[in-house]
């Protein structure tokens, strides 16, 4: 069975940076960041592709940066400048599909707060 562990969570002043990592127990097509604050839905931060195009949700465009190391099976979000809207849960996925069969993985999630 795949699994996805995250880490780098934790708490920061406003301003602060944090580096969160998911590792994977095997190769990932499509990495994506979501975060879900208290009482809201989960929405998408970032997303990288295999072949290493990012895409970002407008309000972190210029702050946060997705990377990955294929080698590692790992996906990184790095979050500069941040803000108490930054705050939530941020979970990894890893999605595609594998010798025609689908997949779809979540990581537990990590908690971000930023105090103001």
């Amino acid at each position: 069975q795949v699994q996805l562990v995250e880490s780098g969570g934790g708490l920061v002043q406003a301003g602060g940076s944090l580096r969160l990592s998911c590792a994977a127990s095997r190769g990932i097509a499509t990495w994506t960041w979501y975060r879900q604050a208290p009482g809201n839905q989960r929405k998408l931060v970032a997303t990288i592709s295999g072949g290493g195009k990012t895409t970002y949700e407008d309000s972190v465009k210029g702050r946060f940066t997705i990377s990955r190391d294929n080698t590692k099976n790992t996906v990184y979000l790095q979050m500069s400048d941040l803000t108490p809207e930054d705050t939530a849960v941020y979970y990894c996925n890893g999605k595609g599909i594998w010798e025609w069969d689908p997949y779809d993985y979540w990581g537990q999630g990590t908690q971000v707060t930023v105090s103001s």
